[in-house]
């Protein structure tokens, strides 16, 4: 059985790939974090770093053996935690983030409603990229982020928004002037694409590959924020469809929102880790319901 500290200090120079910063995160000599991974490298009988005067690498074992442990630990802390939160109440600190202004609005009741109940609990708010959403909450930097549904990998809380889906065309698109849409005018224009690291269950839903009758929907191309997504359809790049709220938080000349007569709502609500469940979060999500109320 490994000891704590080998465990962090594997981990931690797994992912720096550097003593010198590893020695620094830990508060350790360099010597006793070579010290520790030799000791480590002797129990498993191979190396896990591959070392020279200029760089640091893990070998085969050495990634295998952190991908295997890094999820062990992240549960073994989020388990001492909740026994933590169950001991003490709701305090510490909470880190909450939203994607898009239309989220924002309900974060702030949330938080305030949050903070009345909970006042030795402080929370920390902050607007998420679409690139960085997924990997802040891996790697832990967000504790709860409100956002579209449905967000795979993730425990979801209830439904807190809905709304009606429009499609966003350029001014002068020949369905500019359309009462409405179906979704299968999607297989005659090119649809704007979400970032890559976006979840694959969220692009399915809101850019789908196929229309729902099988038809072959065109990818336009992938912006890296939602204002470049809108930017590039303004610029006739491509059509998207987005949220009913889009025209009054992102008004801009050049732009048509047609709405969309078969597609379901779009739903947003706040997506956690489950490893993550804390009392803490619990809470929140309970505020957020009762702040929608």
């Amino acid at each position: 059985m490994l000891e704590r500290h080998e465990l962090d200090t594997f981990l931690v120079l797994a992912a720096e790939l550097h003593f010198g910063r590893t020695a620094e995160r830990l508060r350790v000599t360099t010597g006793q974090v070579s010290k520790t991974v030799k000791k480590l490298e002797r129990r498993v009988g191979a190396p896990l770093f591959e070392r020279t005067s200029r760089v640091v690498r893990l070998t085969a074992i050495g990634r295998s053996l952190a991908d295997d442990l890094g999820p062990l630990v992240k549960a073994m802390e989020a388990a001492v935690q909740k026994a933590v939160d169950a001991g003490r109440g709701v305090s510490g600190e909470l880190r909450v983030a939203f994607v898009g202004e239309g989220m924002g609005e309900l974060m702030m009741r949330t938080v305030a409603l949050f903070t009345e109940r909970h006042p030795d609990c402080e929370v920390h708010v902050k607007e998420a990229g679409l690139l960085k959403t997924r990997v802040s909450l891996d790697d832990g930097t967000l504790d709860i982020l409100f956002a579209s549904f449905p967000f795979d990998g993730m425990a979801n809380g209830p439904a807190l928004l809905t709304e009606q889906r429009v499609l966003a065309v350029p001014t002068g698109h020949p369905l500019a002037d359309k009462e409405s849409v179906s979704l299968e005018v999607l297989a005659d224009h090119p649809v704007i694409q979400y970032p890559d690291v976006t979840s694959e269950a969220f692009k399915a839903d809101r850019t789908p590959r196929h229309t729902p009758s099988g038809r072959p929907v065109p990818s336009g191309p992938t912006a890296e924020s939602f204002t470049e997504i809108l930017t590039l359809v303004t610029l006739g790049k491509g059509v998207c469809p987005v949220g009913e709220t889009t025209r009054r938080l992102y008004p801009r000349a050049g732009l048509v929102y047609v709405p969309i007569h078969d597609a379901p709502p779009i739903r947003r609500g706040p997506v956690w880790p489950a490893a993550n469940t804390t009392a803490r979060v619990k809470a929140f999500v309970r505020a957020a319901v009762d702040a929608v109320g």
